[in-house]
């Protein structure tokens, strides 16, 4: 009888043991912090929009509880059609704050937060017994990951190393890992072909262009958009700068890039330039080569895998028309959008 009764135990025990929320496991984030998370994450609390961009093409966005407070500004208007869901989901903070009350209310496993989340903000969710994920998709070296705009030797082998770090990282938090390395395959894809079309361009006939943001801002060195103008065979007339910068009108006059690229979410900033009598003398306004950005050319300051697999070879088509003549972007992003957002894409440019 004791026999019986002992194994009888042993059978009730089994499912206690193996509930969730009792085992755990240890990932390292992009600062290099070793972070304890319950094993099984279904409740994620999401402050950085590249990642929530991210969860949102790995098909995870029915575990996040909240997201920052500057999400469509950031992801762009037409976001919201991609995952309406994200319209109804509480805000408890932003890149830099949080409000402790309203995060502990929505009961997270894990806050994903961006690598320059001040130590303060981290240490604040840290102390409320919540684990916090760093994400930068970068390879930084210690003093520079925690910066808004790392320093690195190489730049280009730092975003590529660091993107599909970061896509594996939310992919195994998340519980998606299949779909991350989905992402990382389709996003290096093409970057094969504009190479290899683009081989022949030498430094000193790259096309001059600049990447217009409101108030005369720019990206130059340090940035993804840096890397993506690069590798799309641009001459980013503003390399010399560090990060996301402010300049002046005499700058960009000097410079005279024959290409302007806007991003998707500042569609305002083409008719200025268009319209407004200081950019007239510049090539790329007297030639109509103001370009504003699809939606999926996403030239943001980390990379994202459309940009890489898509707003690339957008732009590498908008500089070099002849080279790729027969690529049909319609076509390309339309099978991306399918695969990841899990509908057609619309152009809406």
């Amino acid at each position: 009888m004791h026999l019986r009764f002992a194994a009888l135990l042993a059978l009730l025990l089994v499912p206690l043991l193996a509930a969730p929320g009792h085992a755990e496991r240890i990932v390292t984030d992009q600062l290099g912090r070793k972070v304890t998370l319950p094993d099984g994450t279904s409740r994620a609390v999401v402050l950085q929009h590249q990642t929530l961009n991210l969860a949102v093409q790995m098909n995870a966005t029915g575990k996040i509880v909240g997201i920052l407070d500057q999400w469509k500004q950031q992801l762009g208007a037409n976001y919201v059609r991609l995952a309406p869901e994200l319209a109804r989901l509480p805000m408890p903070g932003s890149l830099t704050k949080v409000n402790i009350e309203a995060l502990l209310q929505l009961k997270p496993d894990v806050v994903f937060v961006t690598n320059y989340a001040p130590a303060e903000m981290i240490g604040q969710i840290e102390r409320a017994g919540i684990p916090v994920v760093a994400i930068s998709l970068l390879a930084a070296p210690q003093g520079e990951a925690t910066k808004v705009s790392p320093v690195v030797a190489d730049e280009e082998a730092a975003y590529e190393s660091g993107f599909a770090e970061g896509v594996r990282l939310i992919g195994t938090v998340l519980d998606r890992r299949d779909e991350a390395e989905a992402l990382i395959a389709t996003a290096t894809a093409k970057r094969k072909l504009v190479a290899e079309r683009l081989s022949s361009v030498a430094p000193t006939q790259r096309v001059t262009a600049y990447m217009a943001n409101p108030d005369l801002s720019t990206y130059g060195s340090g940035k993804y958009t840096g890397i993506m103008m690069k590798r799309a065979g641009a001459a980013n007339v503003a390399a010399s700068l560090q990060g996301f910068k402010q300049v002046t009108m005499e700058d960009v006059l000097k410079w005279n890039p024959a290409v302007i690229f806007v991003q998707e979410r500042y569609p305002a900033v083409v008719g200025e330039i268009k319209s407004a009598p200081a950019w007239q003398p510049i090539q790329a306004v007297k030639a109509g080569r103001v370009y504003l950005m699809p939606e999926y050319a996403k030239a943001w300051g980390y990379p994202m895998p459309e940009a890489m697999a898509l707003g690339e070879l957008w732009m590498a088509k908008k500089l070099y028309p002849e080279r790729f003549a027969d690529i049909d972007m319609q076509v390309e992003a339309d099978a991306y959008y399918r695969r990841f957002y899990r509908t057609g894409y619309d152009a809406f440019h």
